[in-house]
């Protein structure tokens, strides 16, 4: 049986035959192959970690720096000479005109390589083979870049800000004016300033977040205004009101001036005034005014001398065009206006070009313009008159006579006005015309100022008799005067006048005023009085005089004169017999109707002559019949 060949044999192997051997052996190499290249694999996988177990992976990148296959030392190296940001940025400050500049890095950037650097060497590496083994594959079929981390220290920025904010921070500064005597010092204004840093540093932010690499950057600052902003318009006020005085003027109402008063450079700086004044936007300034209340009792002392009482017109009666003709302008009076004054020298102080200031001057008007008319005035005839005579008067009463009677020369009396022949005459003294002449006193005639006046009084009172106007006030003489009785006059019609006890006074109770004219003729040597107005409707009768105890003139005197010689003589009084005189004055209407009776009384004393003589005459002191 083993000799010799069997089909069994054959056929089995005939059954294998009819197999492909490939079918086993593709799988079995499929399988080898696999695990030949997972073996492979592996083997590079291990070999790459051990190649880069300390080196930054292939495809890795920070700040445009290629970091694979860099070893931490070689990556740190790499990137902080790459990274030039904070020394090559630089960033301007600018305020105005002026600038400051600073690096990235002088203003807090800082790279952080070894953060950045832990981050490149941790990417793919988590411990994660497979997570790991994919983020590997992809780093290195597509590349990261690995942002650096950049630090930023505000707090150095803001000390680089301070720093530049010492430069110019300033506290407002107010203006300033003082003054050294005459001379003003003044230093102006400076605004306030100060860095806002925080705005500043919010800027400067959004440009180094951005790795600008630099820029100008406004310095944001806030300005303080001062509280007193100018000092220079009040400081050249004050120049100007003291660069020169200040001249007070004014005239005399005759075209003549009077003063000037004039005010200095230190009595001006007296009436200065400085102060603060608001500004509409609620600052200050210095402002000047002045204060002229310091000036008052200076005009309230010169303003006695400046008053001037208003002057009535004075008039003639024309008796043919029966119209008032002016013999005096009539002249506004005056009285000093201090309050308008003071003022004027307000507004003058600060005058570059005039410094005189005119006093001002409150005036008041006179009842009798120059233009007024006999019509307005009902002043139509004549309605009484009276002449009287000074024959033989020293040449002294004669120019008293003509003062005396020029002052009441056109001369207007008004309805229900009492005339005052003292008032009217004013003061009897030789600053106003009068002159030394003789006058009786204390029941004697002796020199004195003004001699003579008594007659013109005499001569107003005979024509407001003849006018019937009521007399208020009638003083006689102590004695008869001759020159009231010269040319058949009889005697107990004069009127006697001494300032200030005794005057002359009369009514004029119509409803006309009254003008009164006088005259003096020196060819008779007369003064005349005229009462224009109008007839009220009365006629006017005198009756006397009734003369009654008389008594005897007393015995002549002799007074001794140095100036005679011997064998001269001068009368100085007339020896005049005593008596009591009455007239009688009656008012009747127009048909005769008795209205009213006033009664004229004087009591006259026996009077002596007084002759003077040479001192060696022997009838000195020794009193003979005259």
């Amino acid at each position: 049986m083993t000799g010799y060949p069997s089909n069994d044999y054959y056929l089995p192997q005939e059954r294998e035959s009819s197999l492909n051997p490939w079918l086993v052996r593709l799988p079995i190499l499929f399988i080898t192959g696999t695990v030949l290249l997972v073996t492979a694999l592996v083997a590079l996988l291990m070999a790459f970690q051990l190649q880069y177990s300390n080196k930054a992976l292939p495809g890795l990148s920070a700040y445009n720096v290629n970091l694979g296959g860099l070893t931490r030392e070689q990556a740190r190296t790499a990137l902080t000479n790459a990274f030039t940001y904070d020394k090559q940025a630089v960033f301007t400050f600018r305020y105005n005109d002026r600038f400051w500049q600073a690096t990235a890095g002088e203003l807090g950037i800082t790279f952080d390589v070894e953060r950045t650097l832990d981050q490149v060497f941790s990417a793919g590496r988590s411990g994660s083979p497979l997570s790991d083994l994919g983020t590997q594959a992809s780093i290195w079929l597509n590349g990261r870049s690995i942002a650096p981390i950049v630090r930023y220290d505000e707090q150095v920025a803001v000390q680089k800000l301070n720093t530049i904010a010492s430069e110019f921070n300033r506290p407002p500064v107010d203006a300033t004016l003082n003054m050294s005597g005459t001379v003003v010092v003044t230093t102006p204004a400076q605004t306030g300033l100060a860095l806002d840093v925080s705005s500043t540093i919010s800027t400067l932010e959004n440009l180094m977040r951005q790795l600008q690499t630099g820029g100008e950057i406004p310095l944001v600052v806030s300005e303080a205004q001062p509280r007193v902003t100018d000092a220079s318009v009040a400081a050249d006020k004050i120049n100007t009101a003291l660069a020169s005085s200040l001249t007070l003027v004014t005239d005399d109402q005759k075209g003549g001036s009077l003063g000037p008063w004039t005010a200095n450079v230190d009595q001006i700086k007296s009436l200065l005034v400085l102060g603060l004044v608001d500004n509409p936007d609620g600052t200050l300034r210095y402002d000047v005014t002045v204060n002229t209340e310091p000036l008052r009792g200076f005009l309230e002392s010169l303003a006695p001398g400046l008053i001037s009482q208003p002057k009535d017109g004075r008039f003639h009666f024309n008796e043919s065009t029966r119209q008032l003709e002016m013999i005096k302008e009539s002249v506004n009076g005056r009285s000093l206006d201090v309050d308008t004054t003071m003022q004027r020298v307000a507004e003058t102080v600060f005058n570059t070009t005039n410094r005189l200031v005119p006093l001002a001057f409150a005036y008041d008007l006179p009842k009798y313009s120059s233009n007024v008319t006999a019509t307005e005035l009902g002043i139509t005839t004549l309605v009484g008159d009276s002449t009287t005579y000074y024959t033989g008067s020293t040449q002294s009463r004669v120019q008293n006579i003509i003062e005396g009677a020029e002052r009441l020369n056109g001369l207007i009396i008004a309805p229900g006005e009492t005339f005052s022949f003292n008032n009217y005459l004013g003061d009897i003294n030789p600053e106003d015309g009068f002159v030394q002449g003789k006058i009786i006193f204390g029941g004697r005639t002796i020199d004195g100022v003004g001699g003579g006046i008594c007659q013109v009084s005499t001569t107003a009172f005979r024509a407001a008799l003849k006018a019937g106007f009521p007399i208020v006030e009638r003083n006689s003489h102590g004695y008869r005067v001759g020159f009231y009785e010269l040319n058949g006059t009889p005697p107990g019609l004069d009127a006697a006048i001494f300032q200030p006890t005794a005057d002359f006074r009369f009514l004029n109770d119509t409803d006309y005023h009254l003008l009164m004219e006088t005259s003096v003729f020196p060819a008779d040597q007369s003064i005349q009085f005229r009462f224009y107005s109008t007839n009220p409707g009365r006629q006017v009768v005198m009756e006397g005089p009734v003369i009654k105890s008389v008594v005897p003139a007393l015995q002549t005197i002799y007074q001794p004169n140095a100036e005679l010689q011997l064998g001269q003589e001068q009368y100085i009084d007339w020896s005049k017999d005593g008596a009591d005189v009455t007239f009688t004055r009656k008012i009747l209407d127009m048909q005769g109707n008795e209205i009213r009776t006033d009664t004229i009384y004087t009591h006259y004393l026996p009077w002596a002559a007084v002759i003077q003589v040479a001192p060696t005459d022997p009838r000195v002191s020794q009193p003979s019949t005259g």
